[in-house]
């Protein structure tokens, strides 16, 4: 059987529930459905020139790749490549078409230094060597029980601070923006990141069909945001009438006495920070941990995360949640030319 490499075709059904099985098999630490597939293919800032592709073995999907440009960084010419394989379909050929498919794109877009992530395992480590990438930074995945987690008690905020949801903003998201960017810009990598762009940041982010604004919890000081945990679910929303409070009232300081109806069993943070003004006063243990106990009587029993190894403050936050470390990624880069 031959493996053949294509686009990806975001109005075949087929081809989305295959490229989210993929991803959902080879990196079972993140969520992915056909939704937010489509989602990236159609909302993705034009200047990214997101392309998705698909490596294909008699009819099935075996293999994907994302590749783009780091549109939102100062300096010009880095792309990014995302490959995977089904952990069942290895040593094909898909993952060499792919990255080849995905180098000869990005080079046509002029980029000219190119960077991906590759699970901290000898098959994964061999195979971006062997495509000429160097090692860089690492991150780790971590995993919660939340189930059986003995989460640390919830405690008042400190005076001045309320603890609200990312549904209070609904009507204006830009303070949720502003503090995105900031907190975003200082995150550990390799390629420095400048969000200037609003309007693209409510279709990307805001607007993302994983993106749980009832579970999303924010500190807020004197009507601002101060620090946020961006929570991800892969399906349905709390019911406003019980899960949260009405838009402008504080969240309670105890879990509900009544669990909300359920909304996934997993739930992954996709973003926690601190304005810079504000760190330093335990406001990310603070979000989080009121985001984790809503979460778990809304019915979620898993919580994954994701850190920089070179993050000491937040992999300790997590630590003190009771996170532990399920698996480790490197980022490899390659230059062009």
């Amino acid at each position: 059987m031959t493996v053949i490499v294509r686009d990806l075709r975001p109005g075949v059904p087929s081809d989305l529930e295959g490229f989210a099985r993929v991803r959902r098999l080879a990196l079972p630490f993140m969520l992915v459905t056909p939704e937010s597939v489509v989602h990236a293919l159609t909302h993705t800032h034009p200047a990214a020139r997101l392309r998705s592709l698909v490596a294909e073995e008699d009819g099935e999907v075996i293999g994907t790749a994302r590749t783009g440009l780091a549109h939102d960084s100062p300096e010009p010419g880095q792309g990014f490549l995302e490959v995977y394989v089904r952990p069942d379909r290895l040593r094909r050929g898909a993952g060499g078409l792919l990255v080849r498919a995905a180098e000869e794109y990005l080079a046509g877009q002029g980029a000219t230094t190119l960077y991906t992530w590759v699970l901290d395992e000898p098959a994964g480590l061999a195979f971006a060597e062997a495509h000429g990438y160097g090692r860089r930074r690492s991150a780790h995945f971590l995993r919660l029980d939340l189930a059986a987690a003995g989460l640390p008690p919830l405690s008042p905020p400190p005076p001045g601070i309320e603890l609200r949801t990312a549904a209070d903003f609904a009507d204006d998201p830009r303070p949720l923006f502003e503090l995105d960017a900031e907190t975003t810009s200082d995150e550990p990598s390799d390629i420095e990141t400048e969000f200037t762009d609003y309007e693209a940041w409510v279709e990307e982010t805001w607007r993302h069909p994983l993106l749980n604004l009832d579970l999303t919890t924010v500190a807020v000081a004197g009507g601002r945001p101060v620090a946020f945990t961006a929570t991800y679910t892969d399906g349905g929303t709390l019911p406003r009438s019980r899960a949260h409070p009405a838009a402008g009232t504080a969240l309670p300081h105890a879990a509900p006495s009544a669990a909300p109806s359920a909304v996934s069993s997993v739930m992954t943070t996709a973003m926690t920070g601190t304005a810079r003004a504000f760190r330093g006063r335990g406001l990310a243990k603070l979000v989080k941990n009121a985001c984790l106990h809503r979460a778990r009587a809304a019915g979620v029993t898993e919580a994954f995360t994701g850190n920089d190894t070179g993050n000491g403050p937040m992999l300790a936050v997590n630590k003190w949640l009771g996170y532990e470390v399920c698996a480790t990624e490197v980022r490899h880069a390659r230059r062009l030319g």
